[in-house]
Parts: structure tokens; sequence; C-alpha cells
């Protein structure tokens, strides 16, 4: 994917707008078979109002490409990201990321891995920002060759609230090889 191609994609924080339309996404079954899916519009904003209000530590966008919106995706700092989750990540720079492809007919075309590459590249300008991972479940194979083609390494299955998942990490470099691979 050519610099050209990345500029396609842009992300903007969500809103409170956007809580319907996330909420309709997170009921796709594409969508619902790895993403665990508030029942209702009500715990959508439970879920994601403090991304809007700026009081919680993940924040959450839309992401668009040429303006029109294809999916979410979301980051967070790893280290004290609290309730059960990666209580002995002790690097401060270490982010996650977890996203979806809003409409199924986008799966299996490269779009997903251009749009994780595009917020790679994101997360990655900044300069305290020293790995970025992922957590799909262990039976999730398109998410884990999406990871592994943008330079993800598998460090191993762990255990998390939400299940077993492959953790996955992305250094700066690991980045790049990918991208120039």
């Amino acid at each position: 994917m050519t610099d050209e191609q990345l500029q396609e994609f842009s992300f903007r924080p969500i809103t409170r707008e956007d809580l319907a339309l996330i909420h309709e996404w997170l009921l796709r079954p594409h969508v619902a078979q790895w993403w665990d899916s508030p029942a209702s519009l009500a715990e959508v904003e439970e879920e994601f109002g403090s991304s809007i209000d700026g009081t919680g530590t993940t924040t959450v966008f839309i992401a668009l490409r040429e303006q029109l919106p294809m999916g979410l995706i979301q980051s967070y700092v790893v280290m004290g990201s609290g309730d059960g989750w990666w209580e002995d990540e002790r690097d401060p720079g270490a982010r996650g990321i977890d996203q979806f492809l809003a409409d199924a007919d986008q799966l299996d075309r490269g779009l997903g891995t251009a749009m994780v590459r595009a917020f790679l590249k994101r997360l990655f300008s900044d300069p305290a920002v020293t790995v970025v991972q992922a957590d799909p479940r262990p039976d999730n194979h398109r998410a884990i060759r999406c990871y592994a083609k943008l330079g993800f390494t598998a460090v191993g299955e762990v255990a998390t609230p939400d299940g077993p998942a492959l953790l996955m990490r992305c250094r700066r470099a690991d980045l790049t090889d990918a991208a120039s691979a």
C-alpha cells in the first residue's frame, strides 16, 4: 500500500451522534462474532461515553476512507488499564488497539490491514509510543493474519477478562519492516 493509499484513511473521535451507528455496526454478525456487542443503545453510551467525554483511558475513532465511515478503531494506554487487563504491564509507552470494519463486504480486500497500518503510523508518530499490542481471539484467523502482515509478533496465548486471546505486539521498526516488505 502506497502512502497515497494510506492517506485515503483518516480517523475522527466519536461523538454522541455516532452512537446509534456504532450500535448498529456492533450488532452485525461479522462484528458481533468477535466483539462483545452491547444489547442496547444505552449500553453503547455506557461503553463509549467516557471516550466522548474525555474521561476514559480509551480513545475511540470512526475510521474514514475517502471521508466515508468504514469502521471503528480504538487505542488505549496498556499500563494501568484496569479491570483485570494487563496488570503486569510496566511500559508507559505501550498502547493497545481494537478495531473492526463496518461492512462484511469490506472483508478480505486488504482494507482492514490498510486501516490498521494508517492508524499505527498515527500512533507511532508520537515518540512516547514504544509498542502497540492487539489481543485477537486465538481462532480469529483473519485478525491474526492482518496483524502479522503489519509486523505484529505473536507473544503467546493469554487469559483476559474476555477469555483467551493471542497477545501480539508491534514496535515501530517492525511496522517499518512490514510496510517495506
